[in-house]
């Protein structure tokens, strides 16, 4: 139980009710290629335009973020759950990453959306920190995104 008297898989289980997008949050770290699939993101300010990602402080992402100037983030379409899965810890060695840069950042082609982010500000949030983000550069498809609803990946019907 937590000190609010939810135990964490109760709030978990609460809050897959909230269906979301799937983002890969991408930098660059030591010269390679990093990314991490999020659904905890969230617009945040059109002026200036500014968006937030939460990670988990144990994810080997959190340090990559940390120490980034820049981050990116792609909204995947309904043809990406593999890559959603791929940057959620179960990664496929057969899998060719659509990767392409944009000004040097890392982002994923046929995505619904790219942003290119200058960090704006890292805020302490329990077991987590929120990276704030500035966005620098936005394109988007009409395409439809890949949903994430109790647990498991949707598509708007």
């Amino acid at each position: 139980m937590t000190s609010s008297g939810i135990s964490p898989h109760e709030f978990r289980q609460t809050l897959g009710r909230f269906a979301s997008g799937v983002t890969v949050v991408s930098a660059l770290h030591g010269g390679n290629r990093r990314g991490m699939t999020a659904n905890a993101f969230v617009s945040v300010s059109l002026e200036p335009p500014l968006i937030l990602v939460s990670v988990d402080k144990k994810a080997s992402m959190h340090a990559v973020l940390e120490g980034a100037e820049r981050f990116g983030v792609s909204v995947l379409s309904t043809t990406q759950q593999h890559l959603s899965d791929h940057f959620a810890g179960r990664p496929d060695a057969a899998i060719n990453v659509p990767w392409f840069e944009h000004q040097g950042l890392p982002l994923l082609s046929g995505a619904v959306s790219q942003l290119v982010c200058r960090q704006h500000s890292m805020v302490d949030a329990g077991d987590h920190t929120l990276f704030f983000g500035e966005v620098e550069y936005s394109r988007y498809t009409d395409d439809d995104p890949l949903l994430y609803f109790r647990g498991q990946y949707h598509e708007i019907s």
